[in-house]
């Protein structure tokens, strides 16, 4: 931290963050020789193999969206190696706003959501970032207990189909709620605007569909099911282009789906932390049972 602070600085405080599922987040505050503050953020993998992959993928992320009119934010340093730190590290600025979770005012946020994701999936980088990865797969699908076998037998079916041809566009490949910084006044959730998206330490190049299933899916686990069907319509209502046949967007809806089905128990755990404490594991479980049987209704 020392060598990226200016003359005179020191951080006279480190807050922890919490929500993350692969990385330590700390708020740190600097404080000028002249006695003013800034706010800045690390973001620190323990434990993760993949850290120097993952912090080069944000990193050039980062360094790309300045001047794109996408609220991120902005990279200061990077450690991908640990040289410096202890552990992998990034450095970037903070953000003003916060991750909202409850149920109030999400109508509004779908909608602010689907703008966003529009708007991310309209950059074209010079240089594109890697592949997606999909790293679920038949034989990994998780079924809830009580689910009906034949229904999600049927789901997994679609995702041992091959893959679907699809459009490359840029993706955030995380994003969702908890990825996302609202600014709420206190006039109410009508008025909430996003003022930030983080993480994007996932950046790929992909189809559309699989950001916007992803982002479904936790919206049906955080809010219910409805809001995971009406995700995909609130893009489309932004200006977005999924894929064209039904049977493609059930193959990337149903893929993050039963993506989801492996990290249940993490996922409401994180979010019970957060201050959802009705989310208990099986209440996240039966949300995602009726989410999957309600994709194969409408689109299967």
């Amino acid at each position: 931290m020392s060598r990226q602070l200016g003359a005179g600085e020191r951080v006279v405080g480190a807050e922890p963050l919490h929500g993350g599922l692969t990385a330590e987040m700390r708020r740190l505050t600097v404080r000028h020789r002249d006695g003013g503050t800034r706010v800045l953020v690390l973001r620190t993998f323990v434990d993760e193999e993949n850290a120097e992959d993952w912090l080069g993928r944000e990193a050039s992320a980062l360094a790309l969206l300045p001047g794109t009119g996408v609220p991120a934010p902005e990279l200061i340093a990077v450690d991908p190696t640990a040289a410096h730190c202890e552990y992998p590290s990034l450095l970037m600025t903070h953000l003003p706003g916060r991750t909202v979770l409850d149920d109030e005012g999400v109508e509004r946020r779908v909608a602010l959501l689907a703008r966003q994701l529009v708007a991310i999936h309209a950059l074209r980088p010079a240089a594109r970032p890697r592949p997606y990865v999909a790293l679920t797969t038949a034989d990994t699908v998780v079924t809830p207990r009580g689910a009906d076998a034949r229904t999600w037998a049927a789901a997994t079916d679609v995702i041992r189909r091959p893959a679907p041809p699809y459009e490359g566009r840029f993706l955030h490949r995380d994003f969702q709620p908890g990825n996302v910084l609202f600014d709420v006044p206190s006039s109410g959730p009508a008025d909430a605007r996003i003022t930030g998206v983080v993480d994007w330490a996932a950046t790929s190049w992909g189809p559309a569909d699989l950001d916007v299933a992803h982002c479904a899916v936790t919206l049906a686990l955080l809010h219910g099911p409805q809001w995971g069907l009406r995700f995909p319509e609130a893009y489309e209502e932004a200006g977005g282009v999924p894929a064209a046949a039904a049977s493609r967007r059930l193959y990337w809806l149903v893929r993050d789906a039963l993506a989801s089905s492996e990290e249940v128990c993490e996922v409401s755990r994180v979010w019970r932390e957060a201050g959802r404490a009705e989310l208990t594991t099986r209440t996240v479980e039966e949300r995602l049972d009726a989410y999957v049987t309600a994709l194969m209704d409408t689109w299967g």
